[in-house]
């Protein structure tokens, strides 16, 4: 995954499937952690809940989905972001937005996200990630299940 281009920005996803019946929540992992499809640096940090990127240009969240859906050999609409959740981290050049992706069908789908290095995940067994990605993974689960 890391040896594709950087078209995102700079920015990362969060990927996610909310059952529509059993409410069960799962996050994608990849081998490099939890945010696609590049890992932060070490020092990483989450910047303050007021600060927003420091561009010229401001990306609608949107935009990444149809290229993260293709990454992901997802169909079109396969993916849609949730509205709740944006944060930026602080990377120490910049800082970067982080955003929500949700999978739209009723189960998710294991075998196009193996093919793309990843696998489902409860939130618990996202121990052994970054600080950082465990951080914006609480904060992902809140917005979605409510906290």
């Amino acid at each position: 995954m890391s040896d594709a281009p950087d078209t995102f920005g700079g920015a990362r996803l969060i990927f996610a499937h909310k059952h529509p019946t059993s409410a069960r929540l799962r996050f994608v992992r990849f081998e490099h952690g939890m945010c696609g499809f590049t890992p932060f640096p070490a020092a990483a940090s989450l910047c303050p809940d007021e600060e927003a990127p420091e561009t010229a240009v401001v990306t609608l969240p949107s935009v990444h989905l149809a290229e993260a859906e293709r990454r992901l050999g997802l169909p079109s609409g396969g993916l849609k972001i949730e509205p709740e959740f944006r944060h930026c981290v602080d990377i120490g050049d910049a800082c970067v937005e982080v955003h929500l992706a949700l999978f739209t069908a009723m189960d998710p789908p294991f075998e196009a996200i193996a093919g793309a290095g990843g696998r489902f995940v409860a939130i618990t067994e996202a121990r052994g990630c970054a600080q950082i990605e465990l951080e914006l993974l609480r904060k992902a689960y809140e917005a979605v299940l409510g906290g």
